[in-house]
């Protein structure tokens, strides 16, 4: 049985699911796929596996066991049509982001993003952003400042909501920059990092914009989705979702990298992760839960760099002795590394690009009446009666 495959319809009605939850269980490695021999464009899916996963799902299960598995890496737990991850290649809206990446900007992609035509929006006339060195402390504060005086994002019309998006990226980007400026926002960080506006690091930083503007349902578009659940505004959705992006487990992980890239220079790169395997440590920067295989966004920025400085000899060290490929954190750290880029830069960047993501989120989660409202399971003292 292991060695029949069946196409996608056939697949779907043994499992009595759709094609969306078909193609998760073949991003999360529990689905085996291959193209169609007679038809390439075509996939098929081993007997085997969907055998097994039938078996576990007609298993009883508490509905709270059920809901704990989704939290971490689990099932779906919501629709959405903003982007998927699929098969190892990530999509925006049904469209490949490794393609868009090639000549798209971060503004035409976050349009798409949200369900727009294309069309170029009009900027409202934009305050100066908080004054202060701290990159960090300006995000935050520019977004808390709209965050107190937007009006909800409940019952506007899609053009209002449109325009305050356009508006909201660009507030975002002041913030980053430290300063009000036009143009594209990836030439804007360019010229703010010390980077010719029309040189191989703007192009670089365009590309890193559009690759992480969005990447399904992630802790940050998570939180932000919340908040939108609500009725709040765009502004108060995207801080929820930069108070998410600023731990170290998701937005601040090519800190992480950037450290272990020193321990490389310093020890040599079989050493440090020698090192860091017998330590029983992770090695930040290498493999990811959605891409089993490897991180299509991380091959796009990397093979945009010299050998000299996409880490090579780190990578190779890496694959030998744990078997894992380079993830986005790292070929962003490579990139801010190459370009000499200033401290938090990277987040900053992060930032920017995600902002889109969570505004199309939060448009999308805004247009249903559902709040996102799960239980907890009291594990505490026992009540007193």
């Amino acid at each position: 049985m292991d060695g029949e495959w069946i196409d996608a319809a056939g697949a779907c009605e043994r499992l009595g699911i759709r094609p969306q939850t078909l193609y998760a269980y073949v991003s999360r490695g529990r689905l085996a796929a291959r193209a169609d021999p007679i038809d390439p464009r075509r996939s098929l899916y081993r007997v085997g596996d969907l055998e097994a996963l039938s078996a576990r799902r007609s298993r009883s299960r508490k509905v709270s066991e059920v809901a704990a598995g989704a939290i971490a890496w689990g099932e779906p737990v919501l629709e959405s049509q903003i982007t998927a991850v699929i098969r190892g290649r990530l999509y925006y809206r049904g469209r490949d982001a490794i393609r868009l990446a090639e000549t798209e900007t971060l503004e035409s992609v976050a349009r798409l993003l949200r369900g727009g035509d294309g069309v170029a929006l009009k900027r409202d006339d934009r305050p100066r952003p908080p004054t202060g060195d701290a990159l960090r402390g300006r995000l935050f504060a520019a977004l808390a400042a709209r965050a107190a005086g937007d009006p909800p994002a409940l019952g506007r019309s899609p053009h209002v909501l449109a325009v305050e998006a356009a508006t909201l990226l660009d507030v975002v980007a002041d913030a980053v920059c430290g300063q009000v400026a036009s143009g594209a926002i990836h030439i804007r960080l360019a010229m703010a990092w010390g980077q010719g506006p029309g040189g191989a690091g703007a192009d670089l930083i365009r590309r890193a914009l559009v690759l992480i503007a969005d990447h399904e349902l992630n802790a940050s578009a998570f939180a932000a989705r919340v908040a939108a659940a609500t009725g709040a505004s765009l502004a108060a959705s995207a801080l929820s979702g930069l108070g998410a992006l600023s731990g170290p487990r998701h937005g601040t992980a090519a800190d992480a990298v950037g450290l272990f890239w020193d321990e490389a220079e310093r020890l040599g790169p079989p050493a440090a992760v020698a090192n860091r395997l017998a330590e029983g440590r992770t090695i930040p920067g290498f493999g990811h839960t959605l891409y089993p295989h490897r991180d299509p966004r991380a091959d796009a920025l990397l093979d945009r760099l010299p050998p000299a400085q996409r880490g090579q000899a780190l990578e190779a060290a890496v694959a030998r002795l744990a078997g894992l490929a380079p993830n986005v954190d790292f070929a962003l750290a490579a990139i801010g590394r190459a370009l000499r880029l200033p401290t938090d830069a990277i987040f900053g960047l992060f930032a920017v690009a995600r902002t889109a993501g969570w505004i199309a989120h939060a448009i999308e989660q805004g247009q249903g009446d559902t709040l996102i409202r799960p239980r907890a399971r009291y594990v505490g003292p026992t009540p007193e009666v």
